[in-house]
């Protein structure tokens, strides 16, 4: 059976995301591997195994094109309302709190964050099969 051990994104800048997802989510570095002409910075926390892994390729100064085919990364958290308060107050974009219902219930209370590099990350409520 197959484990998922981490996603990966590209980024732009190294420290500028590495403070983003250390600010927003808890993540610090749980490794980084430097190479002649890339950087992967592996970042994680306690609460799982699964890592976000940034690819930094040197020398690219222009944005990279999300296209369409990006969807999104998504945390979820025991206050979502505290999250969000609070990932605001550190002058980061969020969308509003939403809540998504299916069959006259709850299915899940989420907002977007978005990072430097332009990707979107859901945080969701713990709630459901969102745990």
């Amino acid at each position: 059976m197959a484990k998922s051990i981490h996603s990966m994104i590209r980024v732009l800048d190294e420290d500028r995301s590495v403070d983003f997802y250390n600010k927003a989510f808890g993540l610090d570095v749980a490794d980084r591997l430097d190479f002649e002409t890339f950087t992967l910075v592996y970042m994680s926390n306690a609460e799982s195994e699964f890592e976000l892994e940034l690819t930094i390729n040197k020398g690219r100064s222009e944005a990279y094109n999300l296209g369409d085919g990006y969807g999104h990364f998504a945390v979820s958290v025991s206050d979502l309302d505290g999250e969000h308060a609070r990932i605001s107050a550190l002058g980061f974009t969020t969308g509003k709190i939403v809540e998504f219902n299916r069959d006259g219930g709850l299915l899940a209370r989420f907002f977007f964050v978005t990072d430097p590099d332009g990707y979107k990350i859901e945080v969701l409520q713990r709630h459901g099969r969102f745990k």
